[in-house]
């Protein structure tokens, strides 16, 4: 007669916590998608930016010329066969240098945006956890840089240390990165008093570990939905500081440099100051759209 371990088979079964950690994530990927799927919203504005991303990723396959290639026969011409969006002062073509521009802003937008919440993260949990005095300090820093226009802040970051896309990725994410930190703090207090965390502290796991396993997790769907958002205002505020001169340097494709270049000429020709004005418009409306269907349809969840 044998005999049979009644531990050998049922402890192989039991999930490891990698497996647990994916489960989750792939079942919070799916409740999420779910969630887009159902807003018509979210779906319009996910279409929108999608025809972006597209753009940007095959934009050697949609384009028949380089966006710096200049053509000196076909200077400052509106649509053609040969140019479908014409070409700018330079003879360069517009619709190139607009594919070509949607993978600087959908590179540097998402990327400064991500930075800025790594700061924000780091600055707003801890505030709102521990409060007292480190709070008071971390929040009246932040305060000082709130007390500044946007676009100002911006400006002076840039202008100290000079038009590059690192340079323009580290003034947005300082300049978001007060509005985050607040926004966590806020979030951290409420659930700092929930009964998980309480039962967190009683098992002895750490602050740090309280901080990312309990409060971070469950802040996590105000979170998303401002960075999606906030990848909209960045967008925009790279156009806009484009515009001004301070975005990427020239000749780099850049939706706002191109307005800034053709706006002076725009009677001579209106397509590369159009096209570029649309585009950034589109992208802004698509990425705002998606982040407001989000939230309204997670709000009914609550």
């Amino acid at each position: 007669m044998t005999t049979v371990n009644p531990t050998s088979d049922t402890s192989s079964k039991i999930p490891s916590r990698l497996e647990l950690t994916l489960a989750d994530f792939w079942k919070s990927l799916k409740e999420f998608a779910e969630l887009i799927w159902s807003s018509p919203t979210a779906m319009l504005g996910l279409l929108i930016v999608l025809a972006w991303v597209v753009v940007a990723i095959f934009a050697p396959l949609l384009t028949s010329h380089g966006p710096l290639e200049q053509d000196y026969k076909n200077i400052n011409k509106g649509p053609t066969a040969q140019h479908v969006l014409g070409t700018d002062t330079l003879g360069r073509d517009v619709w190139s240098r607009v594919a070509y521009g949607a993978r600087t802003i959908l590179s540097l937008g998402p990327i400064s945006v991500f930075v800025a919440f790594l700061i924000g993260l780091t600055l707003g949990l801890p505030a709102g956890y521990y409060g007292g005095w480190l709070d008071e300090a971390i929040m009246r820093v932040l305060d000082s840089l709130m007390a500044f226009p946007t676009i100002l802040l911006y400006m002076i970051i840039i202008s100290a240390v000079g038009a590059s896309p690192i340079n323009v990725v580290i003034a947005i994410a300082i300049g978001g990165a007060p509005g985050i930190a607040r926004l966590v703090r806020a979030l951290t207090m409420d659930i700092r008093t929930r009964e998980y965390v309480a039962a967190a502290k009683l098992r002895g796991d750490s602050d740090v570990m309280i901080m990312l396993r309990e409060i971070l997790p469950n802040c996590r769907g105000p979170l998303i939905v401002d960075f999606l958002l906030r990848i909209g205002y960045a967008a925009f505020y790279i156009g806009t500081l484009g515009f001004l001169g301070l975005g990427l340097p020239p000749p780099t494709p850049d939706w706002g440099g191109m307005v800034q270049e053709g706006h002076s000429r725009m009677t001579a020709n209106i397509w590369p100051v159009l096209s570029a004005t649309l585009a950034i418009v589109t992208l802004v409306i698509g990425l705002n759209l998606f982040a407001d269907g989000v939230r309204e349809e997670s709000m009914r969840y609550q």
